[in-house]
């Protein structure tokens, strides 16, 4: 790494890596780093921070058009199915009946001493009953036949009327109005005004302003103990550890957090809330200690003697997409994959590869399943795997989550996105998961519903979240190979769950790691923060550079220098192919401050289209999740036109403000899966509880050739790398996955 400074006048560069070996103390707050709807939190989350282990609560939005891909609408079939095949409803309000009060009262005998948790669970059943012959689930219908009926979208004018009436009515803003009615559906004026904590739904209502809002509309009859407030203050907590990323939380956190949220008898707003079926519950056996084990092998075990267990309290939708998941994977690992090609036609396309290659192909030749880890530059072993499966003849596809990962692979198979067609000679299998789901990308899907392909790559594996995972693996058809591709030292998906991360540690299947580097200063750089060292590197290209900073308005000043002038004319990278990352979006140098500064400088105009003028650079979240990098083309009565991706995308006016933001300056989750020929990421003093380990990695990885890193944290970087690793997750995948499927050792 160079030690020379920048050619600009004003710039002051230094090394990476200059500061003391060894690191103080790590910082035990937790950033507010995870995202939803591709967008951070901007600051501190008291709840989220409450509910997951040194989290932050994550405030983003939920999208208005969630249920606009096809096969969201069928995953909410699928589980609306499963849930009437369960035991019958419980009278609104009624108490706890069935398993599920058995349960939190055998916990309750367990936690009080009362009772041996040996005699309370027995020998508690699997979380999954293993399926020794795997049975195809039904498959989602295709696409076009499950497209919504043609109508008018969104709740109708008079519902939103009604309820923007109640709304002022409980001193709430009016504005909300719209997106209350669409989550409550038909009937929602009266349903917000029998039960104001319904508001609690609406993203971005907190607690203590749905009580606000229901004092004003219940007078004396509003009471900290009011059954429907703690069955929304559980349902929210839940739903914030989502947006944090757990699938489930254990029930003593749950109801402690609940104590902490003033809910006078947690446990009763627990039953509550299972009773109404807004949340399930779950029993998991823990591992024992290899002594334990050890002991009962030799008949030393007592019969009564305590059996660890945990309960887990989770949200339906992402419980039932998990066990979907389980579900899929373990058809995939346990059928033998489809007889394309004979083996010696196999280890031929294995003899012709190179190093772990060779060893992707002959995995990928004999399992429905496997795994591929390794950074940037492995992305060339599954190119090389999908290459010599065209060559056998396998009607082979690689997914991306998003576009930006989607054109970075069709880049590096050498040709375009792929069209709805058939791969052809110049164009690339490449796709989005998304694309591949609705059909609007890939090789569609056959008579029974499943995707049309014999092997799928999906890259950026680690930002599959579980009910993205769940739709992938339910539709693809028996024999089908899988192989998942990622680097498993970047950050996590926005949604809930870690399937890649829980698969790996899970040894359920043929796990490749790549052995080839990233090369350069950059790769080297990268490389040691993945496992946990910043240290100094040569640059003598200027790959990498420090740009010290004092404050937040000097890291702004320096950023904007250094995208328009310095990088281009030391570096001889264009602006328009240089990214500022940032960690988030709020701040006296978060993505609003840097986009604006940067829009003055590179594209100034009166912001006549929303707060947007022609050739502004910007980012659309059409969906929860989804972000899709552009730039404005112009506007009209149909809305803000966009070129993203190359497709023409028009936004309507209503959801300009909520769903397009200006794009020179993105979050780190929001750069996940491209890379630029240049990178800036910006670490102003405020930054310093949203550093961690993975977030640096990520950040700096955005980089091809050049990173200036504008530098205000001191110490705290080298610290983070060295001590702040990912905020676990609570998942259930590993424990679903065990009884269906041996491990690999």
């Amino acid at each position: 790494m160079s030690t020379e400074p920048e050619p600009a006048t004003e710039d002051t560069t230094h090394a990476v890596g200059t500061g003391p070996e060894t690191p103080g103390t790590a910082e035990t707050a937790g950033a507010a780093s995870d995202e939803r709807s591709g967008e951070p939190t901007e600051g501190g989350g008291e709840a989220a921070a409450q509910v997951a282990e040194g989290g932050a609560e994550a405030a983003a939005q939920v999208s208005e058009v969630e249920a606009e891909l096809a096969a969201q609408r069928i995953e909410r079939e699928r589980i609306e199915r499963r849930k009437a095949e369960k035991q019958g409803p419980i009278d609104a309000g009624g108490k706890l009946s069935g398993s599920a009060a058995d349960l939190l009262a055998a916990v309750r005998a367990v936690e009080s001493g009362e009772r041996p948790a040996a005699t309370v669970f027995g020998a508690p059943e699997p979380a999954r009953r293993p399926a020794p012959e795997p049975v195809r689930p039904p498959r989602p219908v295709p696409a076009e036949h499950s497209a919504a009926p043609a109508g008018p979208v969104g709740p109708a004018p008079e519902a939103v009327q009604g309820v923007r009436r109640v709304l002022a009515e409980g001193g709430a803003p009016e504005g909300l109005a719209p997106q209350t009615a669409a989550l409550l559906g038909e009937g929602a004026q009266d349903a917000l005004r029998a039960d104001p904590w319904l508001l609690l739904r609406v993203a971005g209502v907190r607690p203590e302003q749905a009580d606000g809002f229901a004092r004003a509309l219940l007078g004396a009859e509003c009471g900290p103990d009011d059954e429907r407030r703690g069955r929304a203050v559980t349902v929210w907590l839940l739903e914030q550890a989502a947006l944090a990323g757990h699938t489930a939380l254990e029930l003593p956190r749950l109801t402690a957090t609940l104590a902490q949220r003033g809910v006078p008898d947690p446990d009763a707003a627990v039953q509550s809330t299972l009773a109404e079926g807004e949340a399930l519950a779950f029993q998991d056996a823990l591992e024992e200690t290899g002594a334990r084990r050890e002991g009962e092998q030799d008949g030393e075990g007592e019969e009564g003697e305590e059996r660890p267990v945990r309960v887990l309290i989770g949200l339906e939708r992402y419980a039932l997409a998990e066990e979907s998941l389980a579900d899929g994977l373990a058809r995939l690992v346990n059928s033998a994959p489809k007889q394309d090609g004979s083996a010696a036609d196999w280890e031929q396309a294995a003899a012709s590869a190179q190093g772990s290659a060779a060893e992707l192909i002959r995995a990928v030749a004999g399992h429905g399943l496997v795994l591929h880890t390794g950074g940037e530059a492995s992305l060339a072993e599954p190119a090389a795997l999908l290459r010599a499966a065209h060559a056998l003849g396998l009607r082979a596809w690689a997914a991306a989550p998003g576009p930006l990962g989607r054109d970075r692979f069709a880049a590096l198979l050498g040709a375009a996105p792929a069209e709805p067609s058939s791969p052809g000679p110049k164009a690339s299998p490449a796709v989005t998961v998304t694309g591949l789901l609705t059909g609007a990308e890939g090789p569609g899907r056959d008579a029974d519903g499943a995707l049309d392909l014999d092997l799928l790559v999906v890259v950026d594996a680690p930002q599959l979240d579980v009910e993205a995972g769940a739709l992938l693996a339910e539709s693809l058809p028996d024999g089908a190979r899988l192989v998942l591709a990622g680097d498993p030292a970047v950050l996590w998906s926005v949604g809930p769950g870690r399937v890649f991360a829980d698969l790996l540690a899970a040894r359920v299947c043929p796990q490749i790691a790549s052995r080839r580097p990233d090369p350069g200063p950059l790769g080297e750089l990268v490389s040691g923060i993945g496992i946990g060292e910043l240290s100094q590197v040569e640059a003598p290209g200027k790959e990498v550079v420090i740009v010290p900073v004092r404050d937040a308005g000097e890291a702004v000043h320096r950023t904007v220098q250094l995208v328009a002038d310095s990088v281009p004319r030391a570096i001889g990278v264009p602006a328009e192919e240089t990214q500022v990352i940032t960690p988030g979006h709020g701040g006296a140098a978060g993505t609003r401050v840097l986009n604006a500064a940067l829009k003055e400088r590179l594209n100034p105009g009166p912001g006549r289209f929303g707060g947007f003028d022609a050739g502004d650079r910007v980012v659309h979240t059409p969906a929860s999740g989804r972000v899709l990098p552009g730039r404005v083309v112009t506007a009209d009565a149909e809305g803000l036109h966009l070129s993203c991706a190359g497709e023409t995308v028009i936004v309507p006016r209503d959801r300009v403000e909520g769903s397009v933001r200006h794009g020179w300056a993105l979050t780190a989750h929001q750069a996940l899966g491209g890379r630029w020929p240049a990178a800036v990421v910006v670490l102003p003093g405020d930054a310093v509880q949203a550093l961690s380990r993975p977030w640096i990695y990520t950040a700096f990885g955005r980089a091809a050739r050049h990173l200036s890193v504008v530098h205000g944290v001191e110490q705290a970087l080298p610290r983070a790398v060295a001590e702040i690793p990912a905020k676990p997750r609570t998942t259930r995948l590993p424990r679903l996955l065990a009884p269906q499927i041996p491990t690999t050792d």
